[in-house]
């Protein structure tokens, strides 16, 4: 067994993932059309989840750069790799904010 998951890793990991990575911005574009129109969510969540899409602009730029400049992939040059997870943070955190204003809005007020 050890054996099998060690060659379905392997086998996994020589896969190019790019037009993977490229693909997945159509089913996220969904998720933030139906996202917009529930009326329930408020707009801090879909403003987070939408600033991931800028997150993923941001690792692109950076990955441009750093073959660019470097002639190294994004995860090799620790400033543009950090500045773009920076990004990622900042979404997540946001998001965050959202799911809290939700849960104090539900907060029962004893007095």
């Amino acid at each position: 067994m050890n054996n099998l998951l060690a060659t379905a890793i392997e086998y996994l990991s020589e896969i190019d993932n790019t037009i993977i990575f490229a693909l997945s911005i159509i089913p996220y574009s969904f998720f933030l059309f139906y996202l917009y129109k529930i009326k329930s969510v408020n707009l801090t969540i879909k403003i987070g989840f939408t600033l991931t899409l800028f997150f993923v602009l941001i690792t692109i730029v950076f990955s441009v750069l750093s073959l660019n400049l470097y002639n190294k992939t994004l995860v090799e040059v620790d400033i543009f790799h950090g500045s773009a997870e920076v990004f990622l943070t900042i979404s997540d955190f946001v998001i965050l904010l959202g799911f809290i204003k939700i849960l104090e809005s539900l907060e029962v007020k004893n007095s």
